[in-house]
């Protein structure tokens, strides 16, 4: 496990902001198709394990971030409560009614939540602990839901989803294809790597001038990149990301790749804009370290990373619930490196 550096007082901070969140039932939006009465419920009731943080993938990766915090921290304060809260809701009871509510409803949270759901997965079965164990085997049969339902819809899509919010197809693949490194499943990491070449591989001259939109918490192109130099080998990535960005140098470039600022952070859509500079962040650091030694592209990517992570951590205050309930998610993300591996 990729060791981290960040301080306690920090770590302290974002895991408290973190269980603040985790069972904390309203506000909520929840997006869900109607087909009866009986689906309006509250949402403790509707989704027994994730129905915190605002909304369901929220809570899923806010229970992602409890239990790698755990693990990158064992000794701090703030564990024996993140075990709790973890524990409180990753039952076998919970889950089942998880799975039922899930089951009927492929296309509920797909891809973005249920790509975060094998996050969770992953990380658990990684961890040698004996909790971890018993949660990892109550989450199992959520985690075959998810997969099925990913699998599904990934062997159909015609063309990727190129936005910078949840239904972005690169980040998600990226997610399912590190759980299913991480389960041993070859069969899916085949079916994602051929669909990442099929998508994107032959992509030339990314429009980075369009990017970001105002509500964005991913870059499209960046989420590309950091999918691809995850199923090409050094060499073949290194030519691949010179046609996609073939002018990483230039002034488009430069004004592409400079921090952003949230104008309202309490603004559940302008935080966005917090969280995209740690996504920034991270993909950027993988970009960069999936480079052969030696090439130029390499440091450029790094110090525009540096700068995006001192900028998205600074946001990451916990003043506002509207960043509060996820931004703590993304920057152990990226803090821990759990992207690399």
């Amino acid at each position: 496990m990729t060791s981290t550096s960040v301080d306690g007082a920090t770590a302290e901070r974002i895991a408290r902001m973190v269980l603040a969140a985790v069972h904390r039932e309203y506000p909520n939006q929840l997006s869900l198709l109607l087909e009866s009465d009986a689906d309006l419920r509250p949402p403790r009731e509707l989704t027994p394990a994730f129905y915190g943080s605002f909304d369901w993938h929220s809570a899923v990766h806010g229970h992602w971030c409890l239990v790698r915090m755990a693990r990158c921290f064992p000794s701090a304060a703030f564990v024996a409560d993140a075990r709790r809260a973890v524990g409180e809701s990753l039952t076998p009871e919970r889950i089942a009614g998880e799975a039922a509510f899930v089951r009927p409803r492929p296309a509920f949270e797909r891809p973005y939540g249920l790509a975060w759901l094998l996050q969770l997965s992953a990380e658990l079965g990684e961890w040698d602990d004996r909790d971890a164990r018993a949660w990892h085997e109550a989450v199992a049969p959520l985690e075959s839901l998810a997969v099925t339902h990913l699998r599904a819809w990934l062997e159909k899509l015609p063309w990727p989803i190129r936005g910078g919010g949840h239904g972005q197809t690169a980040f998600a693949m990226g997610l399912f294809l590190d759980w299913a490194r991480a389960a041993g499943e070859h069969d899916v990491a085949r079916l994602i790597g051929a669909r990442a070449f099929g998508l994107f591989g032959a992509d030339l001259d990314a429009p980075i001038s369009y990017e970001p939109s105002g509500h964005d918490f991913l870059s499209a192109i960046l989420g590309e990149a950091d999918l691809m130099r995850r199923v090409m080998a050094r060499d073949e990535f290194a030519s691949w990301l010179g046609r996609f960005l073939p002018d990483l140098a230039g002034h488009r470039a430069k004004h592409w790749l400079t921090p952003v600022t949230s104008p309202d952070p309490a603004d559940g859509h302008l935080a966005h804009l917090d969280g995209l500079n740690l996504s920034r962040a991270w993909m950027l650091e993988g970009i960069a370290a999936a480079l052969p030694a030696g090439d130029a592209r390499g440091a450029l990517l790094t110090d525009a990373a540096a700068r995006h992570r001192a900028a998205g951590l600074a946001a990451v205050t916990g003043e506002h619930y509207a960043g509060a309930h996820w931004l703590g998610s993304y920057a152990i993300y990226l803090i821990t490196a759990r992207g690399l591996g």
